[in-house]
């Protein structure tokens, strides 16, 4: 039977991971559209991004999609997001 210890230590890579994809995808946003994003507006299930931002926002980074799409592919070369919602 595993420890409490060893469970808590898988949990905390997992979130740990999750923080370090949020990043990245907030850092090439910023850097594609000049656009600063709060942690707490990017979702990721299933490998797509949720952004919970004003319209005017979401549509400025939907028509630079594909750029950004791209960036993330080359950066997290494993589970890269495949869409933006």
């Amino acid at each position: 039977m595993k420890e409490i210890k060893e469970l808590l230590l898988k949990f905390n890579k997992l979130l740990f991971l999750e923080t370090y994809r949020i990043n990245i995808i907030k850092e090439v946003i910023l850097r594609v559209v000049n656009l600063n994003i709060k942690s707490k507006e990017i979702q990721i299930k299933n490998n797509i991004i949720y952004l919970k931002i004003k319209p005017i926002y979401k549509s400025e980074i939907l028509v630079k999609k594909r750029d950004i799409l791209r960036e993330l592919k080359e950066l997290l070369p494993k589970k890269h997001p495949i869409n933006i919602l």
